[in-house]
């Protein structure tokens, strides 16, 4: 039988009654996840639990690596039934890794198995989840309502079809899909594909032209419900003047090699120029910052990016991220945000820095993200509310999202939620805040919920 138990994670009676009585029936809103459109549209059967399980997910990917397994038993030739097995017998050692837990909860949660994944059970782990998905007729929309999901985010490039949203929208599903807008394929100028990713765009030769396709791409994301959009930088550059990011512009559209210097000056500005856009347009505008991408050479040769080869960069965003927040805001133009951020460092730099530009315009319209990507595990999501609680206000924060690609990834948000009530109730049993239950029981269904509803004007 598995190790997770009614209380997992729960280790007090106070933080039991916070997330059993307040947040565990809460919806869920995912305002950023990377699941694919096209297969909710399609909403067909899966094939066997590896479909829902592996396929795509580099999480999964990258604990596997890091257990020596061969690349073909991961992203390779070896059968659907293979991989699952190696998966199992990888992840029943991985203690401590937030995979460990999230695994285990997905197998109870959508499957109703209680097997503990291990070597010796994956044979029967196999079988069951098949048969279970063959006659429970196991979908992406099923596992979406399961999930209790009422609103979604996808990450769509600013050239991606969106004919798809208002094809969805006919299905009747009960939950929304909605497309937030990313214009990052449209920033990295030093991308060997960049001069393409232009040309989906049509005609466009000069800066102003690019400014005016970004304008009109994002007023048709707006009528498919659009209210986020999103920037991935590995650091906030110096905003550069508009002359200097024209010049190196025309250089790469002349099919040239831009330096790194010209690529920051390209970005610095355009971060800048997207920010202000968002404003106009009322998108609250999620910033991640900290991620090194594509570390492997050889790998992104052979796979491609998103395939588990990024890690943590130790670059210092500060001062940039608060000249950019105070021209924005000298100018009447900086939007809702969210700083998403990866080295937890910088945690305390971050939040201090966004308590200095918040407004009444909205309940904390400056938001420090949720613990991301590598840190979205107990001790990350524990540091984040420690530093959150320390320097912020948590009763305005947006709680948990997904950061996913994979339909399974519901219950972290049900992990987040626990680690949350165990917070407030260790506080709570400590004498260390109020003892009005029901006070604290109506944030917690802000941050689960309520909070990122409003914030992002569903």
């Amino acid at each position: 039988m598995s190790y997770i138990k009614e209380n997992f994670l729960l280790t007090n009676k106070t933080a039991e009654k916070l997330y059993f009585n307040y947040a565990k029936d809460m919806p869920i809103f995912d305002y950023h996840c990377h699941l694919p459109e096209k297969q909710i549209l399609e909403n067909k059967t899966f094939n066997d639990v590896y479909e829902i399980w592996l396929a795509g997910d580099h999480y999964k990917w990258r604990l596997m690596r890091n257990y020596g397994v061969n690349e073909e038993y991961i992203t390779g030739d070896k059968s659907h039934k293979e991989k699952f097995l190696v998966y199992c017998k990888t992840l029943s050692t991985a203690f401590g890794n937030p995979l460990y837990h999230w695994s285990q909860v997905e197998l109870k949660e959508f499957f109703n198995c209680e097997l503990e994944i291990n070597e010796e059970n994956a044979e029967l782990i196999w079988d069951w989840c098949n048969e279970f998905i063959k006659v429970n007729n196991v979908t992406p929309q099923s596992l979406i309502e399961k999930s209790n999901v009422t609103h979604l985010f996808t990450t769509n490039e600013i050239f991606d079809d969106l004919s798809t949203f208002p094809a969805i929208a006919k299905k009747g599903y009960k939950f929304k899909v909605i497309p937030a807008f990313r214009a990052d394929k449209i920033m990295n100028i030093e991308a060997a594909q960049y001069n393409d990713f232009i040309e989906k765009l049509g005609t466009v030769s000069a800066l102003n032209e690019l400014e005016e396709k970004i304008e009109e791409r994002l007023k048709a994301f707006i009528e498919v419900g659009t209210t986020a959009a999103d920037v991935a930088l590995q650091s906030v550059y110096p905003i550069a003047e508009k002359a200097d990011a024209e010049a190196v512009f025309a250089k790469r559209r002349k099919g040239e090699a831009v330096t790194q210097a010209e690529s920051e000056i390209f970005k610095g500005y355009l971060t800048y120029f997207l920010f202000k856009l968002y404003a106009k347009y009322n998108i609250a505008t999620e910033l991640h910052v900290g991620a090194m991408r594509n570390n492997n050479s050889v790998m992104l040769e052979k796979l491609g990016l998103d395939t588990g080869y990024d890690s943590i960069a130790e670059d210092n965003s500060i001062k940039y991220m608060s000249r950019l927040f105070d021209r924005l805001n000298n100018e009447n133009s900086l939007p809702k945000t969210i700083v998403f951020n990866l080295n937890p460092k910088m945690n305390a730099e971050i939040m201090t820095l966004i308590g200095s530009f918040q407004s009444d315009e909205a309940r904390g319209k400056m938001q420090y993200g949720p613990a991301w990507w590598f840190l979205d595990n107990k001790v990350g999501m524990e540091k984040h509310l420690d530093d959150l609680t320390a320097t912020g206000h948590i009763g305005a924060f947006v709680g948990m999202l997904t950061d996913s690609r994979s339909l399974l990834s519901y219950p972290r948000h049900h992990y987040f939620r626990r680690i949350l009530c165990n917070f407030f109730g260790g506080m709570m049993e400590r004498g260390e805040m109020t003892q009005d239950i029901n006070l604290v029981g109506e944030v917690v269904k802000d941050i689960c919920y309520r909070n990122s509803i409003t914030y992002l004007n569903m």
